[in-house]
């Protein structure tokens, strides 16, 4: 009579995964197979036993017994590029892709590998390697915005045709105001970067006070001017505007701003009248992203203010003037390629698409 083998070291969450696998009537009858060998060994049922119970080879038991032992759950799949191709039949790797496409587990807003494992009764590194060929990533998430701005098409057309289709013997300028940028200051000495360790500061913060900054960008040379302000009002608005057509003088200008309230106050309108060589374009609403300073903004954010430690207000513009004068001095412009029509054709595919809820 076949001595009982020694019981293989089975966790209850395995032990649970492995019943669902053996159970299943959507895996592949290997998969099956490979589950009951392991639950009887667990068992410590002797390895002819298996074989006999199971109809199989006590050499396919043994395997499989290995397989277990030094790599648990994913011992129990073919490794890579040997073996059969497939272990899963179409239609269930199908529900498993409608599965997660659709109601996620209660409770949660998303399938992970393990509860999508756990409720079809296969190992998480099945889910994840089948995820990974039907190129789905639940955990993640990005954003999106629609304009319903009723010009849409017209302000799309007219700034896109600034950037590529420049009038001749005129400026183009974006300008837009950063506002509030916070002067923070950190509670302890920053910790320098170390080999294999980043720089490290404290979590809580001091604020020291705010400032605006308006810019605008050359779209032919990449050049900012700027400007500090306490607040972000029209007088605010109107002194840049002042600076510019001063900076500029003589010259035709048009200028990129967003739909900001202030951009389009009745005192900007009398000033315009009375400065007839300026003309101001205004990107849709909810597409502030079409204003090239937009990007300028983000690098003076992360070169010179994210990490930045400030104790004042006058700290902060230092910083930042120190930031415009380098910039200005190697500055190059940045080159728009996407075209009107390409834009608005993604907003007309934006909104035919279905939502998810």
């Amino acid at each position: 009579m076949s001595s009982p083998a020694p019981p293989l070291n089975v966790s209850a969450d395995q032990r649970q995964t492995l019943e669902l696998w053996a159970r299943s009537q959507v895996l592949s009858q290997r998969q099956v197979l490979r589950a009951r060998i392991v639950l009887m060994a667990a068992e410590g049922v002797a390895n002819e036993v298996i074989a006999g119970r199971l109809g199989c080879s006590k050499p396919n038991v043994l395997k499989w017994r290995s397989r277990f032992e030094l790599a648990g759950m994913e011992g129990l799949e073919e490794a890579s590029g040997r073996g059969r191709p497939a272990i899963y039949a179409q239609d269930f790797v199908e529900k498993m892709v409608a599965t997660t496409l659709g109601k996620p587990p209660e409770g949660s807003t998303h399938w992970s590998t393990r509860t999508l494992a756990k409720e079809l009764g296969v190992s998480h590194g099945t889910v994840h390697r089948i995820w990974r060929q039907r190129r789905l990533q639940p955990h993640r998430t990005n954003a999106f915005k629609f304009s319903s701005d009723p010009q849409l098409v017209e302000r799309v057309r007219d700034v896109v045709g600034l950037y590529l289709n420049p009038p001749e013997k005129a400026l183009v300028l974006c300008v837009e105001e950063e506002r509030q940028i916070q002067s923070l200051d950190r509670t302890q000495p920053l910790l320098p970067m170390r080999p294999g360790q980043p720089e490290r500061r404290t979590h809580d913060h001091v604020r020291h006070g705010t400032t605006t900054l308006f810019a605008a960008l050359d779209v032919a040379t990449g050049e900012v001017v700027g400007d500090f302000t306490e607040r972000h009002g029209v007088d605010d608005l109107l002194a840049f505007l002042r600076r510019l057509a001063k900076t500029y003088a003589g010259q035709e200008l048009h200028l990129i701003l967003d739909n900001y309230d202030t951009h389009k106050h009745s005192q900007v309108a009398r000033w315009l009248e009375r400065h007839q060589r300026v003309h101001l374009h205004f990107t849709p609403s909810g597409a502030t992203w079409m204003n090239q300073v937009e990007i300028w903004f983000s690098l003076l954010h992360s070169h010179a203010i994210a990490r930045g430690v400030f104790r004042s207000v006058a700290a902060l513009r230092e910083a930042i003037q120190r930031f415009v004068n380098a910039s200005n001095q190697q500055c190059r412009p940045f080159t728009w390629i996407k075209p009107a029509d390409q834009i608005l054709a993604l907003s007309d595919h934006q909104r035919s698409c279905g939502t998810g809820h």
